[in-house]
């Protein structure tokens, strides 16, 4: 069987995921696989048209395509959803069409499930046949019984393609007509007092209704406000995954481009942050994944830390529930507040404009309060195992994001709380007594739950 491999890690050679191809090919030597690494050579892809149809071609003569990456923000690397723009805006879908295909990361089950649920649907969107996926912990190859899992997920997706079996469709097709918005003037604004408010997007001209109600949404405010458009600022490339910046804070661009100082500046500075962006491809553009990935530098949750916090859309967000988590995610991971996501999916501008209007004044009152909304399971669960893998193997090369969770309390360690250990000690040991434990159970515990609260009401 003829597999083409789209290694859509920056890494190319040396990155972890592709060991796992290469012990494919060791396992199953029976097969051919050809490896492009796709994000390295993004650059020749996007502007060698000759090249990109040499790509193409192979895709069209294999029998299988296995798209294989690191997991990147919730996703993949910018440069990988690049070549996923290109195969859009070149109308080249059709090279896709009908191939069996299956998305291998390597992660540190991180938001793993939101890469591959994009994945799933892109390939999809593309007619393609998806036969499974596997979402591998960086160092799994090392332990025997992960091999041996990776072996059976390998034998599975070859002998469905090898069969011709029928896939399942599990994401709906998008059905979207973008209606023009026409905004009215302003009537009512929002005093910012002397806070200050940073509008990044990147709006091209012809996307029309992004710039209006970005437009619209700055005017409604009375104060220091800012738009700035990710197309008017110098950014040289996309993250290397060097790591060079883990130790230090120290990025391999700095001096090369506008972004560290733009983000030092600018975004760090910023007490409310609106990002604003048009849907491609699931997600928003690969300008936008750029811009995220090379915020890694700070560390990976200083984008919006304790920040108020808004998206302006354009596009059919509620279609893809997928990128409403990442968003919703990227705030509450980095302990922010989500204000509210305003999109153009409605039937009437002026519905459009009250959206907007009130999106204005919550983000003023919050502000003002300080107010934070708790964090659901995204922030909760996402931090939890952010947290232990920063503590544990990633202190090193992470040492500039270990130093940040110390600074802001973020290993909050349960095992820490002596007072509740001591409880739990005396509370196990006196419930081996069946008849204090009978009685505790029936009788006690309810109340003892709900007693806390009794001051507070």
């Amino acid at each position: 069987m003829n597999i083409i491999v789209l290694n859509g890690s920056p890494k190319g050679k040396t990155s972890v995921t592709l060991q796992y191809i290469h012990f494919l090919q060791k396992k199953f030597p029976e097969h051919s696989y050809e490896i492009l690494h796709i994000s390295k050579m993004i650059r020749k892809i996007e502007n060698d048209e000759e090249y990109f149809g040499e790509i193409l071609t192979k895709i069209a003569d294999s029998e299988a395509v296995l798209w294989a990456s690191p997991v990147y923000g919730f996703v993949i690397p910018s440069n990988y959803k690049r070549f996923i723009e290109l195969i859009n805006e070149r109308d080249a879908k059709r090279y896709f069409h009908n191939k069996y295909t299956g998305f291998l990361s390597t992660s540190i089950h991180l938001f793993d499930h939101t890469a591959h649920n994009y994945m799933h649907s892109v390939c999809e969107d593309f007619g393609m046949n998806y036969v499974g996926s596997y979402s591998a912990d960086m160092y799994d190859l090392l332990k025997a019984e992960e091999r041996k899992n990776f072996i059976q997920f390998a034998t599975s997706f070859f002998k469905t393609i090898e069969k011709r079996q029928i896939t399942p469709r599990v994401f709906r097709r998008i059905d979207f007509n973008n209606m023009e918005y026409s905004p009215t003037p302003v009537n009512q604004q929002f005093e910012l007092g002397n806070k200050n408010l940073l509008i990044v997007t990147d709006a091209e001209p012809m996307q029309s209704n992004l710039i209006k109600m970005t437009n619209r949404l700055q005017a409604s405010f009375k104060g220091k406000t800012e738009l700035v458009n990710l197309h008017n600022l110098k950014i040289k490339g996309s993250c290397l995954g060097c790591n060079q910046c883990t130790y230090d804070n120290k990025c391999v661009y700095e001096g090369k481009d506008e972004y560290i100082d733009f983000y030092n500046n600018k975004i760090i500075s910023a007490n409310i942050l609106i990002i604003a962006g048009t849907i491609k491809d699931r997600y928003l553009s690969s300008l936008w994944k750029t811009f995220f990935d090379r915020s890694i530098f700070n560390g990976h949750l200083t984008l919006m830390l304790d920040k108020q916090v808004a998206y302006v859309i354009s596009g059919p967000l509620s279609q893809i529930p997928n990128l409403r988590q990442i968003l919703e995610s990227y705030a509450q991971m980095a302990n922010s507040n989500l204000v509210d996501i305003v999109t153009d999916e409605y039937e009437n501008s002026s519905t459009i404009d009250n959206l907007l209007t009130k999106l204005a004044e919550n983000i003023v009152t919050f502000d003002k309060e300080n107010f934070i909304r708790p964090s659901t399971f995204l922030g909760v669960g996402g931090m939890k195992i952010f947290r232990d893998e920063v503590w544990g193997r990633f202190r090193f090369p992470f040492k500039a994001e270990h130093l940040i969770f110390k600074r802001h309390g973020f290993y909050d360690f349960p095992q820490n709380d002596f007072k509740v250990r001591i409880r739990n000690a005396i509370m196990l040991l006196l419930c081996k007594i069946p008849s204090f434990r009978k009685d505790l159970y029936a009788n006690r515990l309810k109340d003892m739950m709900i007693k806390p609260f009794q001051k507070y009401l």
